[in-house]
């Protein structure tokens, strides 16, 4: 715990407990010029990357009561070029599986994408043109287990067809999650997405939009929804704004971790506060 006033997105002792091993064992492993004098605490390295997916700021922005915001990208790409970021994702989901009394492993997913704007500084060549959804920008292509968490994903330019990267994180699931062998689908998706399942040995399932007027939750495929209601909680998802698709790609492993990770602690609101943080009960 460090001798500053919390922020409401750092990790509490909890949280920190669920994930610290992930981290222990990195900087274990690290060794040669340099990895000596370790300054830095890995803890508020990862409420520093938490503010920023948080909040939305530029990562220049960060308060000066963190690290150096030099330093803490550093590691924020460090951590996804090695894997950790992704390792930690998945040790939560597969501890939030358990506790919602599921096997680690699914056996059920569904598939969908999400088309986004992106800002200035991410190069023409990383972006396109959905012209179904009318944004230029890039697009994420989910699959999530039968509760909504994340099991692929998958960033491209928002011109990419919905079947084309569900082909791609399909065959990305099947070599990640072998056990899964149905997948539920919106109408978007083509023959050659069913096709290319059935290679795979995963059943897809096309779920039909109901034909009555007004909002209808779709059977099956309102899980993924929620998702990417959960994702654009964290402002730095409600645009893309990483110059890098694979640095998109880890924003959203952030914020799973930290919806999972809050979910598994049981902490809606901080709870680690001191109570002379607090606002005052109203008499």
């Amino acid at each position: 715990m460090t001798s500053r006033r919390a922020y409401r997105s750092d990790v509490s002792d909890a949280r920190w407990a669920l994930i610290e091993p992930v981290f222990a064992a990195w900087r274990a492993d690290r060794s040669g010029p340099g990895t000596a004098a370790r300054v830095h605490d890995l803890r508020e390295i990862v409420n520093a990357i938490l503010y920023v997916n948080r909040t939305g700021i530029p990562w220049e922005y960060l308060p000066h009561d963190f690290p150096p915001f030099k330093t803490v990208y550093d590691y924020y790409a460090k951590w996804e070029a090695d894997g950790t970021t992704e390792r930690v994702h998945d040790l939560l989901r597969d501890r939030a599986r358990q506790a919602n009394a599921r096997t680690a492993e699914p056996s059920a997913a569904v598939v969908d994408a999400q088309s986004v704007k992106t800002s200035s500084n991410v190069a023409e060549a990383s972006q396109g043109i959905d012209a179904g959804k009318k944004i230029k920008g890039r697009k994420r292509h989910l699959i999530t287990d039968t509760l909504g968490l994340v099991l692929t994903v998958l960033v491209t330019a928002a011109s990419v067809h919905d079947s084309a990267g569900g082909k791609q994180v399909l065959t990305e699931l099947a070599a990640a999650h072998p056990g899964v062998t149905k997948v539920w689908a919106d109408g978007g998706y083509q023959t050659s997405v069913i096709q290319h399942g059935a290679h795979l040995g995963i059943d897809v399932e096309v779920v039909q939009r109901p034909r009555m007027k007004g909002f209808q939750p779709l059977p099956k495929r309102w899980v993924i929804e929620r998702t990417f209601g959960w994702l654009m909680q964290h402002r730095r998802l409600a645009r893309d704004y990483e110059a890098l698709p694979q640095r998109s790609r880890t924003m959203i492993h952030w914020a799973m971790a930290n919806k999972m990770s809050r979910e598994l602690t049981g902490e809606s609101a901080p709870t680690w506060r001191i109570e002379t943080d607090m606002p005052p009960t109203p008499a």
